[in-house]
């Protein structure tokens, strides 16, 4: 079984036969940064996926990028990590983890010059004895409310959730739920989920896996539903789609949707595979899914309820999320192969032969799509369905797994340097010097 990744998103999930649920009334739309009043879409990057939860950003940024080209600071970072970056107001946050002492570390650096401001430790010792060779000990996304941090970690066969303000300290911690994967000693990856004043968690795993929410505030538990028991890294996303607010997931031969504020399932279809790693997109009323183990399957599926399958192929996005954008989904397959899709049935556009393998999701920003492939090449090119137009391809490193954070003109990228046996991890900031 191939591994994931989280970014985040990253996933595996198994069967859960859900029956239909009439869908709930149309109410405003509360996905987005609308109840958080110090966060800025335009120029913080607060979860993963960033503020639309889809990747795409607010404004544009450099398309060039190099040690030279647009370059504003690049700092090591300690340990190893895939988690993506977080950026809120004048910080930028990680996560990482130092292997051989067996420590998790969340880190703070200065937006405007790179220094580390911080560096905490939040647990010591008990990490797995196995994990996939493509995961690592910090791969969640740290997401934030601008008030407090929220972050993620197994160790001591739990996945543990902690409350972090904004100077490191502990404001609450809580053992979400026992984590003991067997089967597929993989490891923990996907990111915490903020919707309205809760924390949302998957954790999914060959015993009692679940979907679980958490009172910001005070770490308190609100719901808790079973997913099934096999091994899982997707990332759950809240969209406001068909009249509503919907929590997606896949994995487990099905896609499924659940209300957020309660945990009860709505609806769910057969389709993908048995392990997604992905987070699911969506365009309009119509959502997409994609994997992954041990088949390659993407589908598009009508989330009014109706489980009504638009299309599907025997295309796959496996670790990477896809992104959709003005009735079209683009999926840089594990072969690299870039695909684009109308969304409405499926209609194959154009394919082009990048490079591959693939881990990190894309994001739009300015009218372009930033994806990056596992050894640090970073495309920039157009969203247009008619043709494949690449405004640049650039070498960011050589070891390339977390996904790019695009805010407030600037792109911050989290990539590492391996090279005679040694590796080391870099934040890199990019951005307009004038």
């Amino acid at each position: 079984m191939k591994s994931p990744n989280a970014r985040s998103g990253l996933a595996c999930l198994f069967v859960l036969m859900l029956s239909t649920i009439p869908l709930m009334a149309a109410e405003p739309d509360q996905t987005g940064l609308s109840l958080y009043s110090k966060l800025s879409p335009e120029s913080d990057w607060p979860w993963w996926r960033g503020p639309t939860r889809n990747g795409h950003a607010a404004l544009a940024a450099p398309t060039q990028l190099s040690e030279s080209d647009n370059l504003l600071w690049k700092v090591p970072v300690p340990g190893r990590g895939h988690s993506s970056p977080t950026v809120i107001g004048d910080r930028v946050f990680l996560t990482t983890a130092n292997e051989g002492q067996q420590t998790h570390y969340a880190l703070a650096f200065d937006r405007t010059t790179g220094k580390n401001v911080w560096q905490k430790e939040l647990n010591k010792g008990a990490f797995p004895t196995g994990n996939h060779p493509k995961n690592t000990e910090a791969t969640p996304t740290i997401g934030s409310n601008g008030e407090l941090l929220f972050t993620t970690f197994y160790h001591h066969d739990q996945v543990e959730l902690l409350a972090l303000d904004f100077d490191g300290n502990v404001v609450w911690k809580k053992n979400a739920g026992r984590f003991r994967p067997r089967k597929f000693e993989y490891g923990y990856a996907p990111s915490p989920l903020i919707y309205r004043t809760s924390v949302i968690l998957a954790a999914e795993f060959d015993g009692d896996s679940f979907l679980a929410s958490f009172d910001a505030k005070t770490g308190k538990e609100e719901w808790r539903t079973p997913r099934p028991n096999n091994i899982t890294f997707s990332s759950p996303v809240v969209a406001h789609v068909a009249g509503q607010d919907q929590l997606l997931i896949s994995g487990a031969e099905k896609v499924a949707s659940y209300n957020p504020q309660t945990g009860k399932p709505l609806w769910s279809v057969s389709g993908t595979t048995n392990a997604t790693c992905g987070t699911m997109v969506w365009d309009d009323d119509t959502v997409f899914a994609s994997g992954g183990y041990p088949k390659a399957e993407t589908i598009a599926v009508k989330a009014d309820g109706s489980k009504k399958v638009l299309w599907k192929n025997n295309q796959k996005c496996y670790e990477q999320s896809m992104l959709a954008v003005g009735g079209y989904v683009y999926g840089l397959t594990d072969q690299g192969v870039l695909f684009c899709w109308r969304a409405t049935d499926g209609k194959e556009m154009w394919k082009q032969r990048l490079s591959g393998p693939v881990s990190a999701s894309p994001v739009l920003a300015g009218g372009y799509i930033y994806q990056a492939d596992e050894m640090g090449k970073l495309y920039v090119f157009k969203p247009n369905p008619q043709k494949y137009e690449q405004v640049a391809a650039n070498q960011v490193g050589n070891d390339s797994f977390a996904s790019p954070a695009i805010c407030g003109g600037q792109i911050f990228l989290r990539v590492a340097d391996s090279q005679g046996g040694k590796r080391q991890e870099y934040l890199y900031c990019f951005g307009s010097k004038n």
